[in-house]
């Protein structure tokens, strides 16, 4: 960890935290988190790949930990960060990447390749597929109203409900939670964050130490702009310039973890289990982490570095 540098780059008018080791190869993997992650949620797979030979990178997404913040956040979309992904390889002059993304980074981790196929050599997403915006195969209709991301993406629900507890405490809770297999639904009387036990330990591979860093960068941006760019940019009609019948052509990796709760969105087995996903990315393989949970990466870094590492050698980029 100690080797990992830290500085800020120049990406369409915002400062980005930018973590990297390995800075002097051309092979280039570049990590996108999720949410409640941070560029830290990648430091067992940085160190892995760096030890490979290659540059590992992983950024704080605009608006997260300790980059700049948006000037008008309400106004956040995915898109942002798709374009944000493609203007930052031009400011560090890189002109094809392996992109490695996870829940909210899963989306510019797929759709910078089906829209810049010349700019990404290799795509691997952990705990979500490739999913047509125009198109989802997620019923979200057959979810119930208490179901987090229906309540979330209303406008200062997620806010009033972070806002009872401090930063740590909302972090904990969202890493207890969300390690589980079930979906997340709250009573009509209840709030998101009142599913948790106070009680409840973290999850063991999980610690204290961790859950104090991913503090201390969300007390930095807080979460107004995660939350709208992961859930209230939901209810916007975005045109990401794709294609009606959009396509991955990089050889691709799913990982997903056997007992992730996003297995029971609705539709969402099905896709994967039948190949449909597979329409989109052609040179897909998928593999299953037996008790993977949707943190799998920091749950089990070994086997998942294991399966970036072999992805990478197996397709030489």
């Amino acid at each position: 960890m100690e080797q990992i540098q830290h500085r800020h780059v120049q990406v369409r008018g915002l400062k980005l935290h930018v973590a990297e080791i390995g800075r002097g190869s051309p092979k280039v993997v570049l990590f996108l988190h999720g949410f409640p992650e941070i560029w830290y949620t990648w430091r067992h797979q940085m160190v892995a790949v760096a030890d490979k030979g290659y540059r590992a990178i992983a950024i704080d997404f605009r608006g997260f930990g300790l980059s700049e913040q948006p000037a008008e956040p309400e106004k956040a979309t995915w898109k942002d960060l798709v374009d944000d992904v493609v203007d930052l390889l031009d400011s560090l002059s890189i002109n094809k990447v392996v992109l490695v993304g996870k829940d909210v980074g899963a989306l510019p981790a797929y759709l910078t390749p089906a829209l810049h196929p010349e700019r990404v050599s290799g795509m691997i997403t952990v705990g979500v597929p490739f999913l047509n915006p125009a198109n989802s195969p997620v019923r979200f209709d057959l979810l119930p109203e208490g179901f987090y991301i229906l309540r979330w993406k209303e406008a200062g629900r997620a806010e009033a409900d972070f806002g009872r507890f401090d930063v740590k405490t909302v972090i904990r809770n969202i890493y207890i939670l969300f390690s589980g297999s079930e979906l997340q639904v709250a009573a009509p009387d209840q709030e998101i964050m009142d599913l948790v036990d106070p009680a409840t330990p973290l999850p063991p591979w999980f610690s204290e130490e961790d859950l104090a860093v991913y503090a201390s960068l969300y007390e930095n941006s807080g979460f107004r702009y995660p939350i709208q760019v992961t859930y209230q940019s939901r209810t916007k009609v975005v045109d990401y310039g794709l294609s009606s019948d959009p396509k991955v052509p990089a050889p691709s990796l799913l990982i997903m973890g056997e007992k992730d709760y996003f297995l029971k969105f609705p539709g969402v087995e099905d896709y994967l289990r039948t190949g449909a996903v597979k329409h989109f990315v052609p040179d897909l393989d998928i593999a299953y982490i037996a008790e993977g949970s949707h943190f799998v990466h920091e749950q089990f870094p070994d086997q998942v570095n294991q399966l970036i590492i072999s992805f990478l050698e197996k397709h030489g980029i």
